[in-house]
């Protein structure tokens, strides 16, 4: 017996696409009984401003075998029946082994997606074209325990304020759970260590401003109830979910693109995949200019050797890098003591 299965018509810059979907039914947020074909209409309708936030990148997906609380895992070799309208990219890992990843460029893409089980989509900093240049600076705002988002509001203004004394043009998105997501636009002419360390400059100089507030201690142990500037999502081969991406949790969010104005009564509760469409249509997309002046990182590269040359040097990397010149060592600082 053929299983269940229904087609989406999505636009597309050709023309209309028809997209098989099967098992439409299947539930994928179990507590408001959303299913598959919901995230389906949601990515056809979100599909141009999604496309325009996280195409022309190589990207990875975080697909549920089940349901938002089953099984997942991630894809980042094109699946097997990838379609022919996908296109791929050679891409080099930390390893220094390179495979080809998915790009995304239309909303049938996000579509056939969603039909492979995929609910969060993570797009590297990077173009398909000049995949080891980030033309994004990205800073994750990360509320540890006992703080929460409305303790992120405050350190990403800050944050705002301290990238534009570098020179930089700031965005921001919820990430789709307690965080933020900020985001500047930067001339891909620099690696991504490059990128990293200018990443962790402005993470200084925001923990300097903010010390009680904020913290880039990588040991979960020494972070207290701060917020943490996560400076190792800048790495080689690690991303965030993209923006319009829903995340696996009960509320189906999504990681939302809102206005500087819109944060501090901002609540990321409200932005979920049956709100979002309808945000788009009366608000527009508060990302839709992002990439019309990108700025330069040579600012951040400066206070980056400001710090090193008063004695604050390189940050550890996560665990599955290889060692890195002039890490310290990744030894939790509990255990160090131990060994002293």
């Amino acid at each position: 017996m053929a299983s269940e299965a229904t087609t989406l018509t999505v636009d597309g810059p050709d023309g209309p696409r028809d997209m098989r979907i099967s098992s439409p039914g299947r539930v994928l947020w179990p507590d408001l009984g959303l299913t598959k074909l919901d995230l389906a209409r949601y990515l056809a309708e979100v599909g141009e401003a999604f496309v325009a936030a996280n195409g022309d990148r190589p990207l990875a997906l975080q697909r549920f075998s089940d349901n938002v609380d089953g099984e997942q895992f991630f894809s980042k070799n094109p699946p097997k029946g990838t379609p022919d309208f996908i296109r791929t990219v050679k891409v080099v890992f930390p390893s220094a082994r390179s495979h080809p990843m998915l790009v995304l460029d239309e909303p049938a893409a996000a579509v056939w997606a969603a039909q492979m089980n995929t609910v969060v989509f993570h797009p590297w900093p990077s173009r398909a074209g000049n995949t080891d240049n980030p033309d994004q600076l990205r800073i994750d705002l990360d509320p540890q325990p006992g703080t929460d988002f409305d303790d992120a509001i405050p350190a990403a203004l800050e944050l705002k304020d301290v990238l534009a004394e570098a020179g930089l043009t700031t965005f921001i998105k919820t990430s789709g759970n307690r965080g933020l997501h900020v985001y500047a636009p930067v001339e891909p002419t620099h690696e991504f260590l490059d990128v990293r360390h200018a990443v962790i400059a402005a993470a200084r100089e925001l923990e300097r401003r903010m010390p009680d507030k904020v913290t880039t201690a990588w040991w979960k142990e020494e972070r207290g109830e701060r917020v943490f500037v996560d400076f190792n999502q800048a790495n080689r081969d690690r991303t965030i979910a993209g923006a319009y991406s829903p995340r696996a949790l009960a509320h189906a969010p999504v990681s939302c693109p809102i206005t500087w104005d819109e944060l501090g009564n901002a609540d990321p509760k409200n932005f979920t995949i049956l709100t979002v469409p309808e945000r788009l249509k009366s608000v527009g997309d508060p990302w839709a200019d992002m990439n019309a002046n990108p700025g330069k990182i040579d600012v951040l590269l400066e206070w980056w050797e400001r710090d090193v040359g008063s004695g604050l040097g390189e940050l550890p990397f996560p665990p599955d890098y290889p060692k890195m010149p002039g890490e310290p060592p990744r030894v939790q600082p509990s255990r160090a003591r131990k060994k002293d």
